[in-house]
């Protein structure tokens, strides 16, 4: 990685924008439905997922979930393993999967899939980057910030080898690998 910050290609002004949005949308949807967990998917939606928290304004709790799918670099190893489970219950309770990036669409089929075991009131999904046209498996996204190409995106919680995650941006970068 070189030392020159990543081009912007969505801006941290347009991000806190559409985080807003969200949050007032499933504020609503979720309105007078008791307590809605949040499953953050580790580590990439961290940021997100606090920031859209954060802007929320019905009782909610948080709960974090961590998926490998990446071998190394930018290279897919096009199966998805269970890193760490939820490990509060969720059973009869809305459940909302917030990710950072959905493209090929493994990840939020098979973690729907293994969250369904947990027998929750229901599962809806939230992603703030969605790549669709990268899209494997057919999936319905509930919450969609922003539809991307098929660029490689940093910034904002996402990170390219562990690098440029902390950027309050989204940015483009070229894999090396």
């Amino acid at each position: 990685m070189s030392g020159k910050p990543p081009p912007v290609l969505i801006s941290e002004s347009d991000i806190e924008k559409r985080v807003t949005e969200l949050a007032i949308q499933i504020s609503g949807d979720y309105q007078d439905k008791g307590d809605l967990v949040l499953v953050g998917v580790l580590k990439g939606a961290f940021v997100f997922l606090a920031d859209l928290s954060r802007r929320m304004t019905i009782p909610r709790t948080i709960e974090f979930i961590a998926v490998s799918s990446y071998q190394s670099g930018s290279l897919s190893s096009g199966a998805v393993r269970l890193v760490m489970d939820v490990r509060g219950s969720i059973e009869g309770r809305h459940v909302l999967i917030v990710e950072d990036i959905v493209d090929t669409g493994h990840t939020l089929k098979y973690l729907i899939g293994m969250l369904q075991s947990h027998r929750p009131a229901s599962i809806r999904t939230c992603t703030l980057l969605h790549k669709a046209d990268s899209a494997e498996v057919d999936i319905d996204i509930d919450y969609i910030g922003f539809s991307i190409g098929d660029e490689w995106v940093v910034g904002y919680g996402l990170d390219y080898a562990e690098h440029d995650r902390t950027l309050p941006y989204i940015g483009t970068v070229t894999p090396t690998d």
